[in-house]
């Protein structure tokens, strides 16, 4: 039931962008509505509270359980784009590399870095690299729209990072974790960065079905390479349960749900949402039995909630000039 009430929510808010997506600039406007930036911060709550449940995943083979989520997603995906009567354009040209690059790096070689960087470094130092992509997204990402970055994202994106770190904490690491934990920032930024070329003709729809279905090709080929698929077979009624979850919600909706709004406001001001994951995750764990978050964690919250409010904020609309009044008794026009 609250996957059918998520999936609802989702068509509700996603409809509207897609419809018009062929006349619509990505990040055109210099206003940003709260309803433009809604869906990326449902989308950043539900990627940040997929740490708790990914947990249930650690012995499972990684390979082979993400091929299958993603090939489930692109399905539910498909069937969600018809019953929402939503076209999808086959990629042309150049659109194939760059919808490949979002699976490559979003999809595959982010869960890889994570995986092998945890073997070097402690997980907050991945989590605290990854946090800091809204730097990247706010100076790349505008390059790519065709406008030059805002001043406002650019002070607020460091106060969003260092909140994040926070909530994070740092932790110990060898040149091998920091160089796992530099692939992962970039995966994440690529996630977003490559996808603004093709969200102009294909939308938050086409560009989350093309990705999802060629990632889950590139992890079922990983798959068959490193692992034995057939392992799936032993996994418990928690860990698919937990593969339901990361399926439904963190990628058909919470994708759809952000490429909306980066579509909508520009990958630099979408950016900055980022900052919401790790507080979903750490209120996801309290919930989950962690305990009550410590100082730091709330510290964290309060720092990431003023860099968005800096960020994020509309600019300040100039006076209107008063054309000074004719002197009384003075000749007027005839």
């Amino acid at each position: 039931m609250e996957h059918r009430e998520a999936l609802t929510a989702a068509k509700a808010a996603i409809i509207p962008a897609s419809a018009g997506r062929s006349g619509t600039a990505v990040g055109g406007s210099s206003a940003v509505a709260f309803r433009d930036l809604a869906p990326g911060m449902v989308g950043m709550a539900l990627v940040g509270g997929s740490v708790t449940v990914s947990r249930a995943l650690v012995d499972a083979p990684l390979f082979t359980v993400q091929a299958v989520r993603y090939a489930a997603a692109a399905l539910l995906l498909l069937v969600l784009a018809r019953a929402a009567g939503v076209p999808l354009s086959r990629p042309r040209g150049r659109e194939w590399l760059w919808l490949a690059g979002v699976a490559a790096t979003g999809l595959v070689l982010f869960n890889v870095a994570v995986v092998r960087g945890v073997a070097h470094a402690e997980p907050a130092v991945i989590a605290v690299a990854v946090a800091s992509v809204p730097i990247l997204l706010g100076v790349i990402g505008p390059f790519l729209e065709g406008r030059r970055p805002s001043r406002r994202v650019l002070l607020a994106a460091p106060v969003v990072v260092a909140g994040a770190v926070l909530v994070e904490g740092t932790g110990r690491t060898d040149a091998a974790g920091v160089a796992w934990a530099g692939l992962a920032l970039g995966c994440e930024a690529g996630f977003t960065l490559l996808a603004v070329p093709v969200l102009r003709r294909h939308g938050p729809w086409g560009v989350s079905v093309h990705a999802v279905w060629m990632g889950a090709v590139m992890l079922a080929v990983l798959a068959v390479s490193v692992e034995r698929p057939a392992d799936v077979a032993a996994l418990g009624a928690e860990q698919w349960a937990a593969v339901a979850y990361l399926t439904v919600l963190v990628t058909a909706v919470a994708f759809l749900l952000w490429y909306r709004t980066v579509a909508v406001v520009g990958s630099g001001r979408a950016g900055l949402l980022t900052g919401i994951a790790p507080l979903a995750a750490a209120g996801a764990g309290a919930v989950a039995g962690g305990g009550v978050p410590g100082p730091a964690v709330w510290l964290g919250l309060a720092v990431v909630v003023v860099g968005l409010a800096t960020g994020l904020r509309p600019p300040r609309r100039p006076l209107p000039r008063q054309e000074p009044e004719p002197p009384s008794g003075g000749a007027g026009p005839a």
